[in-house]
């Protein structure tokens, strides 16, 4: 497991790995480092998964980081250094050593390994075809990259490999081999393999990350192999399996937000001083103000009115946005949800305690009225159809959230409407999903928009999570 070494030796490393989590966004103290420090006195450091195990029971606190420290873990303690001492040997042309791969008698090896399931070999022959590859290339030409060194593609091992073209010759041996079976059965072994082909895969691009940190250091592949945890995922770049794990994200971070809101309430029962039953009071001690009085508080749950651009280049983040609301609903007394792109309508309903979320912003598209002419966003323009049918459901007892970029085709950005609309709520904010560089930008109304309400960048859901804790009443 030895990688590129700290000079203060294990421990040393261990505090390297430990802020190379930190900087990935994974929170770990000082309690918990030294918790790690442990396993590394009552485990056998040989048995590598049992250290990863360990030391992920040690450092993890929350859901969702296992996949950072899975792959800061494989750079920092490695299965192997340089090629390693693999003993499958990568088959050449008329056996010449260093010659070109024999990529058909090298197809025919990963067969048998997949069909028998050794996880082992498999991770053998994918260090390696690595290596082979990345000293000669399949064709023997050679893959080198700067000055000469070698340059290991997985992308290039698995085109020459493609092991997923392996799954119908290794179904019709195992058919062959075995006795008559019925569908149910060859369905479980089809999935069977196609799991073992997938791992392989993996084990490639371990391996290709693994000898590339060797060569570059173990920080430059960091930077774009360490995948992001879902809170930083920027939601106008998210792919869809991203946003899919940010909506499954969401309740765990609507329980955590309130989980502080409960603490910043019971740190803020009383009031502000009382001076006038104070003094009344210090007259038994002489003056002196022994017993301070406090004013009580009367908090109050405001109505919420949130009105949310669904348009396509954001509505990922308001999907998101209006799902956490949803689950944040109880701290308000009244909440109503308007969506719009050309023009605005009222989508309460689907967003109601008990209605199904499961594509809910497809419903919103098909059922609400929310296009005039083209289908781009009108800022303007729905701001003109909310005031007109719905203005008076913004009170002083009303905060009001928008939700968009601000992109307002060049259209008339209605400033006249949203600022009378911000005059009768009680609060107005804007969370914006582009980055605060942008503003202004193009046909960004952003900076003309934040004159008349605060706007808050909200590119990221821990960026969001800050912003709606600052905003929730208490």
């Amino acid at each position: 497991m030895a990688g590129q070494r700290s000079e203060h030796g294990l421990p040393g490393h261990l505090v390297d790995f430990v802020a190379a989590l930190r900087r990935h966004g994974v929170s770990v103290g000082p309690g918990e480092t030294v918790d790690a420090a442990r396993v590394f006195g009552a485990l056998d450091l040989i048995h590598r998964e049992h250290v990863r195990e360990g030391l992920a029971a040690a450092l993890l606190r929350r859901s969702g980081q296992r996949q950072v420290f899975d792959t800061l873990f494989e750079l920092y303690f490695p299965a192997a250094l340089g090629s390693g001492s693999a003993e499958v040997e990568v088959p050449r042309v008329d056996d010449v050593p260093d010659g070109p791969v024999d990529v058909d008698a090298l197809r025919d090896i990963l067969a048998d390994l997949l069909r028998d399931g050794d996880t082992e070999a498999l991770a053998e022959l994918a260090r390696a075809v690595v290596d082979a590859l990345g000293h000669s290339g399949a064709s023997g030409t050679g893959v080198r990259g700067a000055g000469g060194q070698p340059s290991w593609s997985a992308y290039q091992a698995l085109r020459v490999l493609s092991p997923e073209t392996l799954l119908a010759r290794i179904l019709s041996d195992l058919r062959a081999s075995g006795s008559d079976e019925d569908a149910f059965t060859d369905e479980v072994r089809r999935r069977e393999i196609r799991d073992r082909i997938a791992a392989f895969r993996k084990m490639v691009t371990d391996e290709v990350r693994r000898r590339t940190a060797e060569h570059r250091g173990r920080d430059h592949v960091a930077k774009t192999a360490v995948p992001k945890q879902a809170e930083q995922v920027e939601f106008l770049s998210a792919h869809a399996e991203q946003l899919a794990l940010l909506r499954r994200t969401v309740h765990p971070l609507a329980r955590r937000l309130a989980s502080r809101l409960a603490v910043r309430r019971k740190h803020a029962k009383r009031g502000t001083l009382d001076m006038r039953r104070t003094l009344r009071r210090s007259m038994s001690t002489g003056g002196v103000p022994m017993r301070p009085a406090y004013r009580k508080r009367r908090p109050g749950r405001p109505e919420l009115v949130v009105l949310c651009d669904v348009s396509g280049s954001v509505a990922g983040f308001s999907h998101f946005t209006l799902l956490l609301v949803q689950a944040l609903r109880e701290q308000f007394s009244k909440v109503r949800v308007f969506a719009f792109v050309e023009r605005a309508d009222e989508v309460t309903h689907l967003f109601d305690p008990g209605a199904e979320l499961s594509g809910v912003m497809q419903r919103v598209l098909r059922e609400a009225d929310l296009v005039a002419f083209d289908g781009h966003s009108d800022y303007g323009g729905s701001f003109g159809t909310f005031a007109e049918h719905w203005g008076e459901v913004v009170t002083p007892k009303t905060s009001l959230l928008v939700l968009g970029d601000a992109r307002t085709n060049y259209r008339d950005p209605n400033l006249v409407v949203l600022s009378r609309l911000v005059g009768q709520a009680r609060h107005a904010h804007w969370l914006n999903p582009e980055p605060r560089r942008q503003w202004g930008t193009g046909d960004s109304a952003a900076l003309r928009y934040g004159e008349v309400l605060p706007m808050h960048e909200c590119r990221t859901a821990g960026q969001l999570a800050d912003v709606v804790e600052g905003l929730l009443p208490v």
